[in-house]
């Protein structure tokens, strides 16, 4: 299971039985671009790419998801998707892998990306 760290509206609970448990594969199949953002806890760049990506989220708005997922704890998951290091960035739509690039990347190229699958 996943947390989708920044799609909480300011008003919206946090009480855990209040929100809902998506699965990995439900939140890529979603019809809005989902940014995932493959990190580690021990890894200084990604560290350094939680308030752009905080940025995007702000400027982006509902029309985009996105997802942090701990390499250390889904290696499963990195291993699927070839994540050779980190941070790693991709974007889903539909299921579909539309865009993958590894680095820390500025929020202004991450938004561009985004709005190409709006």
């Amino acid at each position: 299971m996943f947390k989708n760290l920044f799609n909480r509206n300011k008003n919206q609970s946090n009480n855990k039985e209040e929100s809902k448990t998506m699965t990995f594969e439900e939140i890529i199949n979603s019809d809005k671009p989902v940014l995932l953002d493959f990190f580690a806890t021990w890894c200084g760049p990604c560290q350094m790419m939680g308030p752009v990506l905080q940025q995007v989220k702000e400027e982006l708005g509902d029309d985009v998801k996105i997802l942090k997922v701990d390499v250390d704890k889904y290696q499963d998951l990195a291993a699927r998707y070839q994540v050779q290091g980190v941070p790693t960035f991709a974007i889903f739509k539909n299921g579909e892998l539309l865009w993958k690039q590894s680095g820390a990347r500025p929020k202004e190229q991450l938004v561009t990306e985004i709005k190409k699958y709006i």
